[in-house]
């Protein structure tokens, strides 16, 4: 969802690009049909790394993206998000000299126990051109030394996949939704301690509010994990497990839902750009404008606080909020626009010369003399 836009936008510069799947998402039926809906080419190469422990998953991206790197000889690496497969194709990048751009560079939940975290700091240490979502990304780069040529306040490109889509995904609604439903959304249940958790969410979640019937699509990394839970996850009538969605089925969801609840920081933007309430299950956030500006409310793993914030939810509008600069489905265009003026091997006083452009929040087509011969 993050790639789709930038490759499109670089296509309007008519710039070679060689896409690699490295099969971080082990679930490849899921994988594909998310790169079908959004337009996106099929893989050039897939180095087909396994859902590995962490450190082993890191390992085979390396291994088997190395020897692609090599053979490509590519001026500029774009690595998205936070994660295995961004720092690890990163790390490559660093040892053989390959010129990186990070898209969504700069996020921090200053929590160090997430292995995105630390896949967020390695990545932007590394890289030579971080593109940010939101202007606490500068600030976070900023303090963190990064210099100021290599730091472009873009926007955020979930919201360019999300404004495409949004028509198709009113096309896809389902006929049989409830009068009132809550869309469930989790990621990141993946040892016993968190499916402990998600046990006790489910129980909580057939025990609230009457009125609502809980949507919850089934991730496969959780669905994998969840063989204790397989009489929870077979449902009550109140709740609906689904099997994955895929984007424009799932983002129709969003947008008709009386609130969402989740762990997932895509999820919180794109809940505040439709101006949905979410609930977030979780203690901290890298997306914070979506808490300041936006409709996310952090409920943390408390059960009871979780059970508070769906009844008030019920009982009058949800929070409110407006949408953050520059979200405004044209982030690729500006990530290609600075792709192209500043290239892989740009003097740095070229890239200062573009500190004006990113402040500006309307976005013209790029001019013909920007376009290669």
């Amino acid at each position: 969802m993050k790639t789709a836009p930038v490759i499109r936008a670089l296509e309007a510069y008519r710039v070679e690009q060689s896409v690699v799947h490295t099969g971080q998402l082990d679930d490849f039926n899921m994988s594909a049909g998310f790169c079908r809906q959004l337009g996106m080419p099929a893989p050039d190469v897939n180095v087909q790394a396994g859902p590995e422990s962490h450190a082993q998953q890191t390992a085979q991206i390396m291994s088997r993206f190395e020897p692609v790197l090599k053979e490509v000889k590519p001026d500029l690496v774009v690595v998205y998000g936070d994660v295995n497969s961004t720092v690890a194709a990163a790390l490559v990048c660093s040892k053989l000299m390959v010129r990186i751009a990070h898209v969504e560079a700069g996020l921090r939940s200053f929590d160090r126990s997430m292995p995105e975290e630390i896949n967020r700091l390695v990545t932007d240490q590394l890289c030579d051109l971080l593109f940010t979502p939101s202007e606490d990304g500068n600030r976070n780069l900023a303090r963190e030394g990064a210099s100021p040529g290599k730091v472009f306040f873009v926007g955020n490109v979930m919201i360019d996949t999300l404004v495409r889509m949004l028509r198709e995904a009113e096309e896809r609604l389902p006929a049989d939704l409830p009068r009132k439903y809550a869309l469930v959304a989790l990621d990141r249940t993946s040892d016993e301690d968190e499916l402990d958790w998600l046990t006790q969410l489910i129980s909580n979640l057939e025990k609230a509010n009457r009125e609502l019937t809980f949507i919850f699509p089934v991730h496969p990394c959780t669905r994998q994990k969840t063989s204790p839970l397989a009489t929870t996850l077979n449902g009550n009538g109140r709740i609906r497990f689904l099997e994955p969605l895929p984007f424009a089925e799932f983002l129709a969801l969003q947008k008709h839902a009386a609130m969402v609840i989740t762990d997932s920081g895509g999820i919180q933007e794109e809940t505040t750009f439709l101006g949905v309430p979410c609930l977030t299950v979780r203690e901290n956030t890298d997306r914070p404008v979506t808490v300041s500006m936006g409709t996310n409310i952090l409920v943390g793993n408390d059960a009871r606080r979780l059970a508070k914030e769906i009844s008030l939810a019920l009982e009058r509008p949800g929070k409110q909020g407006e949408i953050p600069p520059l979200w405004d489905g044209h982030a690729a265009e500006r990530i290609a626009r600075v792709i192209m003026r500043v290239g892989p091997r740009a003097a740095e006083a070229e890239k200062t010369e573009l500190l004006g452009f990113q402040e500006r929040s309307h976005w013209k087509e790029p001019d013909e003399q920007h376009r290669p011969s």
